[in-house]
């Protein structure tokens, strides 16, 4: 009775061990698969390839067709097979996990940078927040969170500073082909990054009652968008802008206050549309020339450096945002030299008149003087002077 006990308790501890071995292989393998982000048989295929070429490399004479791994999930023992004969050498285990080790950490990571790389191929097109992690040449490294990015000079705003740990939101741009692989793109100076933010910070456009219909900008300095609602009741420009300005004020701040924005609201008469862009331009007159794509413009003398801007900055984003051409000229020159009062005009005539007959007579005595010295008469001053006199008569 007490030899049964004894047995008993034998068989039980045998059961707990492999219940324990099975349970800590088990858990290690779903604690591989759910941190690298890859499902569990992915994992276990990794491993068995990498048994399998730990064997051929301590038999490098075989036929690789011929072999292959098993690898119990349960336990976490590995076997080697050929055909349907076992000939897995003694301690191959402990060989096995020496030479497999780094085949099956560069497999993992492979798999995982695969799955990481699917994940933000879904969110191209999106804004992502992240930091500054270094700087390789004029490009910028991003930490985005599960993968570095890369900020080239191209999408980088030309007058923002850059520093280490610098937190910002950035644009996903693309996933390209790079030397050392695929490498996420991401930028500071897309349009893409000024319509995201505006989704982040105006509910109307989250949901789609206030539509963006363009955005243009030159990064750093200026930029424009255009807005539209078709729902009765709600003001595009009003609803991106916000109470007091804050929403827009927001954006800016996110731009490191660099940038100007000019919100404005879309139109499908194209006359007011680049009326409108033209802001803060006011009084406005367009005519268009459809053939040609040209919008003849006259403003205000007063409006017209707001509506060209600086070194033309308001006019050429204002042509980018409509695809007109845009010819600006300013009123009231004309006006200007109509409404000088009669008597002035007067003056200025009877001067102009004064001015000619000095010149004519300034002409004659040159005419006189040379007759003169020609014939070489002495006390030619007092001739001259009679001369001059006399031509002076004429011309009076």
């Amino acid at each position: 009775m007490h030899g049964l006990n004894v047995w008993l308790g034998f068989v039980i501890l045998l059961h707990i061990m492999s219940v324990v071995q099975r349970s800590e292989f088990s858990l290690a393998l779903n604690q591989v698969a759910s941190e690298r982000g890859v499902e569990v048989s992915v994992v276990l295929e990794t491993v068995t390839n990498a048994i399998l070429a730990a064997y051929r490399k301590d038999h490098p004479g075989i036929e690789v067709e011929e072999y292959t791994a098993t690898l119990n999930p349960n336990t976490g023992e590995a076997r080697i097979l050929q055909g349907e004969k076992d000939v897995t050498p003694p301690g191959f285990g402990r060989i096995a996990a020496q030479t497999a080790k780094q085949v099956i950490l560069q497999k993992i990571r492979e798999k995982e940078k695969e799955a990481i790389f699917t994940d933000y191929k879904v969110k191209i097109g999106s804004i992502v927040n992240g930091m500054v992690l270094r700087f390789a040449g004029l490009n910028i490294i991003v930490d985005i969170g599960k993968a570095e990015a890369i900020m080239p000079t191209s999408e980088q705003i030309p007058n923002e500073k850059y520093h280490l740990n610098q937190r910002l939101a950035f644009y996903l741009v693309d996933i390209r082909q790079g030397p050392k692989g695929d490498e996420i793109i991401v930028s500071r100076a897309h349009t893409g990054l000024l319509e995201g933010l505006f989704k982040r910070e105006v509910p109307e456009v989250t949901q789609g009652s206030v539509e963006i219909k363009a955005i243009v900008r030159e990064p750093g300095n200026r930029a424009k968008i255009a807005v539209y609602s078709a729902q009765p009741g709600i003001d595009p420009v009003g609803s991106c802008v916000g109470q007091k300005g804050v929403r827009v004020q927001s954006i800016i701040q996110e731009l490191g206050g660099l940038e100007r924005i000019d919100i404005i609201q879309w139109s499908e008469d194209i006359k007011t549309y680049i009326a409108q862009s033209l802001s803060p331009a006011k009084n406005v007159k367009v005519e268009i020339d459809e053939a040609n794509k040209v919008a003849h413009v006259s403003v205000p003398q007063q409006e017209l450096s707001l509506a060209i801007g600086k070194e033309g900055q308001n006019v050429r984003l204002a042509y980018k945002l409509t695809k007109y051409r845009i010819e600006i000229e300013g009123e009231g020159a004309v006006e200007e030299v109509e409404d000088i009062k009669p008597e002035v005009k007067q003056d200025k005539e009877e001067k102009v008149e004064k001015k000619v007959v000095e010149e004519k007579v300034e002409a004659a005595v040159v005419q006189e003087e040379a007759k003169e010295e020609a014939v070489s008469v002495e006390g030619s001053e007092e001739p001259k002077d009679e001369a001059k006199k006399d031509v002076e008569e004429k011309a009076a």
